[in-house]
């Protein structure tokens, strides 16, 4: 019998048979795993295999590979306390999107699953942080899937400072007076990507274009997939934060 148990995000539910889940989980050391959650659809169970909970997890199967059974019990409702929030449910459902379109099954992303445990913190304090904070964990997520991006120095002068742009094509930085002649050619950098303090809604915006050209070129582009259609309607909510 194989067997694991430990703490795990909710990612995805999709019904199996008359009362069953299929379940998505992101674990911090096997990864996005699957697995069925008996009895899933009851009312008992509903609520916690909703997407962006915060779950203690049990899986069993008698071989490694198959889909097992899982169960759970609550640690953080994130996904209830995102409810009234209409923002703050798009962000988790986003991120959640994301998470389970962009990694493989079963591989561990202990970076990726502790940034994403701590944008689920993160949107229950404040929603419109949780847009900065979902940025931030997109670019950690396209660093471990191996597309990071380089924002440690311009890309044509080498210069450390005055970085105002990211290439589309690299994905490395590039200061504003190098990139001057080329800004409606490149994609706008946020300050609080180069640690300069908190961002704004026009910063939040940028950073969702930024991490979305190259999740979209990149991570799902690599799968022949979208851009999940809940990450693309969060980057319009997130527009008209600026209007």
């Amino acid at each position: 019998m194989n067997e694991w148990e430990g703490p795990a995000v909710v990612l995805s539910a999709r019904p199996q048979g008359e009362a069953g889940l299929v379940v998505s989980l992101l674990t911090e050391s096997l990864g996005r795993h699957p697995g069925l959650a008996h009895g899933g659809q009851s009312r008992a169970q509903a609520s916690l295999w909703q997407p962006g909970n915060l779950v203690d997890a049990r899986w069993r199967a008698r071989n490694a590979d198959n889909l097992g059974s899982t169960t759970g019990e609550m640690v953080h409702a994130a996904a209830a306390m995102a409810m009234d929030d209409p923002l703050a449910l798009a962000v988790l459902m986003a991120a959640c999107a994301v998470a389970d379109g962009a990694l493989p099954e079963r591989e561990p992303y202990p970076r990726a699953f502790a940034g994403l445990v701590a944008l689920v913190v993160a949107v229950a304090g404040d929603a419109r942080r949780g847009l900065e904070a979902l940025v931030r964990w997109e670019v950690v997520l396209l660093a471990e899937l191996g597309y990071g991006l380089d924002l440690a120095c311009c890309a044509v002068t080498g210069d450390t400072v005055d970085l105002a742009w990211v290439s589309p094509r690299t994905g490395r930085a590039v200061s504003a007076g190098a990139g001057a002649a080329y800004a409606d050619r490149l994609l706008p950098l946020p300050a609080f990507l180069l640690g300069e303090g908190e961002g704004d809604p026009g910063q939040w915006q940028n950073g969702l274009r930024l991490t979305g050209h190259f999740l979209e070129r990149d991570a799902f582009g690599h799968l022949h997939r979208p851009l999940p259609p809940v990450r693309l309607l969060l980057a319009e909510r997130a527009s008209k934060l600026v209007e």
